[in-house]
């Protein structure tokens, strides 16, 4: 089985259609580890289009708020601002299929999905560190986690922690082989949002015949988003952050 791997779509019809395009032929089902909502002009799309196709969707934080499941305070003015926007969006049914999402971990197969960290939903694991803390928690040799929008991810290999490179400009794609009686957290990056300095949208292709994991990139029309978000009344650095990654 091969699963395209997506995770913080946050309401970016553009990054998506890019990348179902970019992906095309090369997975059998779909996953996805959270934020399917917030900040983007799309919230009603991208749900729908899950509920068709996403075989499994774990809950985000930005889901939980947007379904009015959380208390948005602790958001910044900005979030906050897209958030409440989007419950004024999202159509009965998209705010219902939101709640009963699962919270992670999740067990598929024999690899596990979760927004943030296996021990957090919430939990941001973003360096060495971060990821260290989490490690002796890990109960399978592969998970899958979001939230950062940071694509890349760590490893222990023989009990020394690595950390997989991100790809560079020219690269679309990467793969991560995943050596055997060794650990493997993989982000497969944001599709709607990237904040590792590259604005093209990311998403990862598991193959479970070999156990390996591809990262792609793919860029997408970051200005026809920017101009939907502003004529949507949603903050203008939502859009304007598209084109820089940031």
């Amino acid at each position: 089985m091969r699963y395209l791997l997506l995770s913080d779509l946050h309401s970016n019809r553009e990054a998506l259609e890019a990348v179902l395009l970019d992906a095309n032929n090369q997975y059998d089902r779909i996953l996805s580890c959270g934020d399917l909502v917030g900040y983007g002009p799309d919230p009603n799309y991208v749900v729908e289009w899950a509920r068709e196709n996403v075989l499994l969707t774990i809950r985000g934080n930005h889901d939980r708020a947007c379904c009015g499941m959380d208390d948005i305070e602790w958001f910044n003015p900005v979030a906050q601002a897209a958030t409440r926007w989007t419950m004024g969006q999202l159509s009965a049914e998209n705010t219902e299929y939101l709640r009963n999402l699962p919270g992670g971990p999740v067990l598929q197969d024999d690899f596990i999905l979760v927004h943030g960290s296996p021990l957090d939903e919430d939990e941001y694991v973003a360096s060495m560190t971060d990821a260290a803390n989490v490690y002796p928690y890990l109960e399978v040799s592969l998970t899958f986690f979001g939230h950062t929008h940071l694509q890349g991810g760590f490893a222990w290999i023989e009990e020394t922690q690595r950390a997989i490179r991100r790809l560079k400009p020219e690269e679309s794609a990467m793969r991560v082989e995943v050596t055997p009686g060794s650990c493997w957290l993989v982000n497969p990056g944001s599709v709607g949002q990237p904040r590792d300095g590259d604005p093209r949208a990311a998403y990862g292709i598991f193959d479970g015949a070999t156990g390996d994991v591809t990262l792609h990139r793919t860029p997408y029309d970051t200005e026809a988003v920017r101009r939907k978000i502003e004529r949507a009344g949603l903050p203008a650095v939502l859009g304007a952050r598209l084109a820089l990654g940031r």
